[in-house]
């Protein structure tokens, strides 16, 4: 099998989340809004102990914290839930970028159609958001501002800190999607004026269909949320349905684990981007998005006179990596990212994203620089 390069897609399951997992399969697998027995204790004993480990990752209370299939669906339900809040108060207005996730733009598309005003606002060709074009971005009847904490394409961080002070005599909401930034960029989303944050469990080692939306109170007052399915009043009615038990308890000791270990992570992973840096550098690459943002696990690049697929297929036997992000779609098309940050067209086609993590076995670079070499 080749070396799994792709985390930005998903991660594998660390082993001691899946351990954790298996008691509440085979254990307690209570239902946790089951109040009348021991079963159902249990159950909503680890649903709440989740709820304090995810919280603790970004500073927030475990009430704030609502579980979900995944970002998806918490992109959804912080972008579209607000929607009727928006239209009691004319604040129709929502400002974002034009490098967010399709779960982001496509929301957002739909409140297009709803008679809503959306502001994307371009990147610089290193990949981010200035705060200050968000900031001149705002209007009086801005109701969202939503920026992702990392790019799931370049690895680009995104200065949320900073936005979030541009919004301190703002009224409006502050969205981050955090699908690549949470349990990795552990003090980006710290910062309380940040009003919703998207969590994804299997971005961060644990299990696949489960993730959160956390919605931090803003003077004693939760984020004026609408649900968007109705049905058995479970997560503050938020969110209706019975919590699949066994993956909130994964998302919540994968959400410790990397709150515990993040200084490790990163220093494992720096390893080996430096390892990977200087192998490449005879290839003479052109990386997408500025370096010194970058996080230590990701790596997109274009290789001169070779396109992307032409290097997938050179290098499948030896590594699994990404020509683009894999939730847009089943077939290539060119990344709308990359082109937000005003790349040539022939750097955009020949774009790779190689991500690894911090358990990732040993890459024998040098091997792929070679077939590289011959491909091109």
């Amino acid at each position: 099998m080749p070396v799994y390069l792709d985390c930005n897609a998903t991660t594998p399951l660390d082993p001691r989340v899946r351990d954790a997992m298996l008691r509440y399969f085979d254990e307690d697998f209570g239902n946790a809004g089951s109040r009348t027995h021991e079963f159902g204790a249990r159950a909503k004993q680890g649903v709440e102990r989740a709820r304090d480990q995810v919280a603790a990752v970004v500073g927030a209370q475990r009430d704030e914290v609502t579980f979900t299939s995944g970002a998806t669906e918490a992109n959804n339900l912080a972008i579209l839930g607000l929607a009727p809040e928006g239209e009691r108060t004319g604040r129709k207005h929502i400002v974002s970028t034009a490098i967010e996730h399709k779960a982001v733009l496509e929301p957002l598309e739909h409140l297009r159609s709803r008679g809503f005003d959306v502001t994307l606002v371009s990147p610089t060709s290193g990949g981010w958001v200035e705060p200050g074009d968000v900031e001149r971005a705002l209007r009086p009847d801005t109701l969202l501002v939503s920026v992702m904490g990392a790019n799931n394409e370049t690895g680009i961080v995104q200065p949320i800190e900073e936005i979030a002070e541009r919004l301190a005599d703002h009224p409006a909401f502050f969205h981050v999607d955090a699908a690549q930034a949470f349990g990795k960029e552990l003090d980006l989303l710290r910062p309380t004026r940040i009003d919703l944050i998207s969590v994804s469990g299997h971005k961060v080692y644990g299990p696949k269909g489960v993730g959160a939306l956390v919605g931090r109170r803003r003077r004693f007052k939760r984020p004026p949320l609408t649900a968007l399915m109705f049905g058995g009043g479970q997560e503050k009615g938020l969110r209706p349905g019975t919590l699949p038990v066994p993956l909130v308890v994964g998302l919540g000791l994968a959400a410790e684990l990397a709150f515990t270990e993040g200084a490790q992570r990163r220093s494992a992973c720096a390893g080996t981007r430096s390892t990977a840096l200087a192998a490449l550098a005879e290839l003479d690459p052109e990386f997408n998005g500025a370096p010194e943002r970058c996080q230590p696990h990701v790596l997109s690049f274009s290789v001169p006179g070779l396109d992307s697929e032409a290097l997938i297929l050179a290098c499948k036997d030896l590594v699994a990596v990404s020509n683009g992000s894999a939730c847009t779609s089943s077939s290539y098309t060119l990344s709308h990212v990359l082109q937000a940050m005003g790349l040539d067209t022939a750097v955009v086609h020949g774009a790779i994203r190689v991500s690894w993590n911090h358990s990732t076995g040993p890459v024998d670079w040098e091997q792929l620089v070679r077939r590289l070499l011959a491909a091109r």
